[in-house]
């Protein structure tokens, strides 16, 4: 099937993931991204969030597909080098649109409504307003959406599929660097000169919101950094089990 078939999160069965992985287990990323484009068409959105895993991804879809739909979750709180490395990368690859998607309350809003810095009192419902929400809105109408998942930035991450049934979208994760490691992302980067947020050079390999991301010491995972001090190492867009059985 092509890019116009009627394949979606409630006719893609057990039996189609598990065929799929299978046969995407021999394919190299490029070569994964290559057939999602192909097979889910248009209705594929790649949400990026322009970390290291993010370039290396951005990369490889301006090698398949020069329209592709890519959209970034503008919460109005990241760090200005996350802004900076948007700009480079729009220079770098100016026919791939980059969709700002942004939060229905400002922060001025929100402040009104749930009290001053909810990302420290709720940080649950800081991310589901800014970032759950209009990442929903903004994947409404596909059918499939990429991500940079790798099974080892995170125990919670271990069970990453290249194909994913996401419960929470209702939609099919396709996560074509599940088996890249951290020196595999920087050799991509460095190779092929892309850049890169400024902030991997200070210890921080997994860049988030500028209130609730902090450097990482070495022998931590990848998530340490995030949400420092609470339970919390999830904004919510992948904390949900992504299962492949059912």
């Amino acid at each position: 099937m092509g890019s116009g078939n009627q394949t979606d999160y409630n006719t893609f069965t057990k039996e189609d993931y598990r065929f799929f992985n299978q046969r995407l287990h021999y394919l190299e990323a490029q070569e994964v991204i290559g057939w999602a484009y192909e097979f889910f068409g248009g209705k594929l959105v790649y949400a990026c969030s322009f970390g290291a895993e993010g370039i290396v991804l951005v990369d490889m879809i301006s090698r398949v597909k020069k329209d592709a739909r890519i959209v970034f979750l503008d919460t109005h709180v990241h760090f200005q080098e996350t802004y900076e490395v948007i700009e480079r990368v729009r220079q770098k690859y100016p026919f791939l649109p980059i969709q700002m998607v942004q939060p229905e309350l400002t922060l001025e809003e929100q402040k009104e409504r749930y009290g001053e810095n909810l990302w420290e009192t709720k940080p649950d419902l800081c991310c589901h307003l800014r970032k759950n929400l209009p990442l929903e809105k903004a994947l409404d109408g596909s059918t499939a959406w990429l991500s940079g998942l790798r099974i080892e930035q995170s125990p919670t991450r271990a069970n990453t599929e290249f194909i994913n049934k996401d419960d929470k979208f209702e939609l099919i994760k396709v996560c074509p660097l599940i088996h890249w490691t951290w020196e595999d992302v920087w050799e991509y980067i460095h190779q092929h000169n892309l850049p890169y947020n400024a902030l991997h050079d200070q210890d921080y390999p997994s860049i988030g919101c500028q209130p609730c991301t902090f450097p990482v010491k070495e022998g931590e995972d990848h998530r340490a950094g995030r949400w420092l001090g609470s339970q919390k190492t999830e904004c919510g867009l992948h904390s949900r089990p992504i299962t492949k059985k059912e």
